[in-house]
């Protein structure tokens, strides 16, 4: 277990180090992480490579018995680097160019950004391939963060229309068969007529603009793998690794396929950030870590833990007392084994001065020094259980095409796809079952209950593997909004949605419609669900049912009694179809309902407490969570705010 802080070593004096690695053994820690802003200071002119100052920070910190989480630095591209070929800084929509100043200004489509990287990378690691202290390779800093994602310049108009040409086979007419241009005169000659999808009168063409996510992914993807194999490409040996952002399923990068070149997943968890009123819901933070953990299906890093107030320009909310701890604990719960805290010192200058650390400017320890001290002390004790994968019963699955897909036309003003997954994995958490976020290309056979929100895109092979399990005895929601498009972002000829899936749910939605209120009609429970009447909004289908149940349907003055939801017996297992959005109320009776069909356990505690056991035979332990600011309950066992209570099983 690897427990740290993130070190700037560089941005101050020298002469502090010493002192500074030993109040970080203080702390508890084992690792510091370093030098990802850093290109500069190895490279300070072309071709002239020191590491010398980190050579110098490692030796101390192996004297003291502190490993290395060591950064590669292409964050952030020297001044020299931007001066010299202005055409490495990416672009925003229009064709301004990004200013050198900030991080991740560089275009992912950059030969340059590739030469250099390739040369500061290759120099960074022969000369530390031998390192013993070096426990993992960062490559680069949170990716596509921050609208680095995007980029609308030369290199990558030239990269998109050779993707095209790639995808296409050099053949013209075949792209223009596919997206359909002889809608508004949109055929092209030759592929240099094809444009990036920049602001235009009403919108681009759908198609394109599903392919331009893709190609985006790509461009990133790529980035990504190619520092990947460099690094094992010298040091066989070396664990690969890359420090995620929240809000990755909102990225135009699909941050799964990241993960594929990498041996080890790590995550910035950032409950609250400067300009939210307060942290985001316990069961929002959960979902971040479950999706995080989806990626490989494994246990992760947190690289980056909240302990004081964050933000760059607006100062954000300060934990209280033990909420970040517990925070802390959280992530334990759902699959971290290593964590490291940002930062050790809170800045004096730069844009991260509200950015405050363990210690703040003042650098007098106080109670955020003490709160991280004891959670690395008691967690310690733990090692043996958190080191244990998570296997999970419910897994929420998703598509970056489809997530892409609603980006290019949301459909509902009220539509967002992160949303209603965080509204399914809430059924879940609220009765404290564990919940895997995977994409939908993975294996899924292992699970009890797969939920498929709102998957427009049909992906080839899908529906057979969905039928498959059902057969087998899972049970699958499917949602309004599912296979209603082909892999080409159009709506298939001939075919009634949920495409290719009629059969499967019992039914077809013959109309549809988008509505701007949650609760815009009436819902009334049917059959099973007789007796229970809720609302419901966002979207509603109107459903034709052939061999299914119907659960519930609307009430209002036109759609009386056209069904809502159905529920159909596959095989051994079962099929949901919940063709609305529904309140919370009426959501949570049918996914009790698919609790109890699969015999999932369900652990009541006070709202806003977890109990999540992690282990196995050899070593479980049961951890209660409090996220309340009052004293709540786990059964017998009273909590205090935000305390987090272990409890060996």
């Amino acid at each position: 277990m690897l427990l740290g802080v993130d070190y700037y070593p560089e941005q101050w004096d020298s002469e502090m180090l010493d002192a500074d690695l030993d109040t970080i053994l203080e702390l508890g820690c084992n690792v510091i992480r370093i030098a990802e802003f850093s290109w500069h200071l190895m490279e300070k002119t072309e071709g002239n490579y020191d590491f010398s100052y980190f050579d110098n920070v490692i030796a101390k910190a192996k004297e003291k018995g502190l490993k290395v989480i060591m950064g590669t630095p292409t964050a952030t591209i020297p001044a020299w680097l931007a001066k010299k070929y202005p055409s490495i800084l990416s672009e925003f929509e229009g064709g301004k160019k990004r200013s050198f100043g900030g991080r991740h200004v560089y275009c992912f489509n950059s030969d340059k950004m590739y030469e250099y990287s390739e040369k500061i990378i290759t120099k960074l690691v022969e000369h530390y391939k031998d390192e013993e202290a070096i426990v993992a390779w960062q490559i680069d800093n949170e990716i596509g963060h921050e609208g680095s994602d995007v980029c609308y310049c030369e290199n990558c108009q030239k990269s998109f229309r050779k993707f095209l040409s790639d995808k296409f086979e050099g053949d013209i007419d075949k792209l223009n068969y596919v997206y359909g241009t002889t809608f508004w005169s949109q055929e092209y000659n030759e592929f240099d007529e094809i444009p990036t999808p920049m602001e235009t009168i009403t919108t681009h063409n759908p198609a394109l603009r599903l392919d331009w996510e893709r190609f985006r992914n790509k461009s990133i993807v790529n980035f990504m793998d190619m520092q990947a194999k460099l690094i094992k490409k010298i040091a066989p040996n070396a664990v690969v690794m890359h420090d995620y952002p929240g809000g990755g399923l909102d990225k135009h990068v699909d941050y799964s396929e990241i993960a594929e070149s990498l041996d080890q997943v790590a995550y910035n968890n950032y409950p609250v950030w400067g300009g939210q009123k307060v942290p985001i819901e316990p069961h929002e933070i959960a979902f971040g870590l479950s999706y995080i953990r989806g990626f490989k299906r494994e246990n992760f890093w947190i690289t980056e833990a909240i302990m004081g107030a964050q933000g760059h320009d607006v100062t954000g909310f300060l934990p209280r007392p033990n909420q970040a701890k517990m925070w802390s604990y959280q992530g334990v719960a759902h699959g971290c084994d290593s964590l490291m805290y940002f930062r050790y010192r809170g800045g004096t200058k730069g844009a991260e001065q509200f950015c405050y650390g363990v210690l703040d400017a003042d650098n007098v320890k106080r109670r955020k020094f003490y709160e991280v001290q004891d959670f690395f002390k008691n967690i310690k004790k733990y090692e043996k259980a958190v080191e244990k994968p998570i296997k999970a019963p419910v897994a929420i699955l998703y598509d970056y095409d489809s997530l892409a897909a609603f980006r290019i036309q949301r459909q509902s003003i009220l539509l967002d796809c992160q949303t209603e997954m965080k509204k399914v994995y809430k059924a879940f958490f609220d009765k404290n079952i564990t919940v895997d976020v995977i994409p939908v290309r993975h294996d899924f056979s292992q699970y009890k209950v797969i939920v498929l929100p709102q998957m427009i895109i049909m992906q080839p092979g899908v529906k057979e593997r969905v039928e498959e399990f059902a057969a087998n005895g899972g049970t699958v929601v499917l949602t309004y909004r599912s296979a209603v498009k082909d892999t080409d972002n159009n709506v298939p000829f001939g075919e009634t949605a949920p495409c290719g899936y009629n059969s499967l749910v019992g039914g077809i939605v013959y109309e549809t419609e988008s509505l701007q209120d949650y609760d815009a009609y009436t819902v009334k429970g049917q059959g099973v669900c007789a007796g229970i009447e809720g609302v419901g909004g966002i979207f509603r289908d109107m459903i034709e049912v052939s061999d299914a149940e119907i659960l519930f349907t609307y009430s209002d003055k036109f759609y009386d009694g056209i069904p809502a939801v159905l529920r159909k017996a596959v095989g051994d297992g079962k099929v949901y179809y919940i063709g609305c959005g529904l309140e919370e109320k009426l959501s949570d009776v049918i996914f009790e309902m698919i609790m109890d069909e699969q015999g999932l356990e369900k652990v009541i505690t006070d709202p806003g407490v977890e109990s999540v056991i992690r282990g196995d035979e050899e070593a479980s332990i049961t951890m209660l969570i409090n996220h309340n600011d009052y004293e709540a309950k786990a059964g017998d066992i009273t909590l205090a705010p935000f305390e987090c209570k272990i409890i060996e099983n």
